[in-house]
């Protein structure tokens, strides 16, 4: 007598032939995103899985490996190497979805009246800096209020210095009728202490600063979450 072939679990048949109270996209509609697990979420990114694995169990796979969203941002594409079902397509879906929520944090911290301590400005830079692979410059500019009127990525370097350009900071900062503004730049090592270089071109930037009047309120440096302020640590030189 002829056996009958096992049947796959749940988990294992792709999410369309599950009960629709179980699939991921109808219980967002039907009671709302926040009440979805983060492989829930993932798996509705995913759409599908592959042959023995739904998209539901891929994204616990991923979520696994990268032990949450923050870890997907800022990876080589061979990071994901070794996940059946995973294409660039679906890849870049993921972390097009981790930056979305990076800017959104962006903006939100950016819609509040005014700036009042390098505190505010390091948990606005933060969750987009801490985890790149290079170092990059970031300019905060300000109104005579401390209200935010631009932010704007000037330079880009290698893993160990950034270059960014004085002359090209104060001219955007001229162009955005900005009274002051504020240096931000991360240390892909995770270690925020300055650099001789990183002191040699804040007391620069100072410099440049006065003699344009635009006031260079701070410098800011990203580490792993912790930040270093040479305006808290008394540093800057006009």
């Amino acid at each position: 007598m002829k056996k009958k072939p096992k049947q796959e679990g749940l988990s294992a048949q792709a999410i369309k032939h599950w009960p629709k109270d179980d699939r991921p996209r109808e219980k967002l509609l039907r009671s709302g995103e926040h009440t979805l697990s983060n492989a829930e979420l993932l798996a509705i990114l995913l759409r599908s899985g592959s042959r023995g694995q739904s998209a539901l169990d891929l994204a616990r796979n991923i979520l696994v490996k990268f032990k949450g969203f923050r870890n997907m941002g800022h990876t080589d594409i061979r990071d994901w190497k070794g996940f059946k079902g995973l294409g660039p397509a679906k890849i870049a879906q993921i972390k097009a979805a981790v930056e979305i929520a990076r800017r959104f944090i962006d903006e939100e911290k950016e819609s509040k009246t005014a700036i009042s301590s390098s505190k505010e400005v390091a948990e606005l830079f933060m969750p987009r800096m801490r985890d790149l692979k290079k170092e990059i410059f970031q300019v905060l500019f300000l109104d005579s209020r401390n209200r935010v009127l631009d932010t704007a990525e000037m330079s880009e370097g290698t893993v160990t210095q950034v270059h960014p350009i004085i002359r090209e900071i104060i001219s955007r900062a001229l162009q955005s009728f900005a009274a002051s503004l504020v240096c931000v730049h991360n240390h892909p090592s995770g270690d925020c202490s300055p650099s001789k270089e990183d002191r040699n071109f804040t007391r620069e930037l100072c410099r440049a600063g006065s003699i344009m009047q635009v006031r260079v309120l701070d410098h800011i440096i990203i580490g792993d979450n912790a930040f270093y302020s040479f305006a808290d640590k008394g540093e800057l030189g006009e």
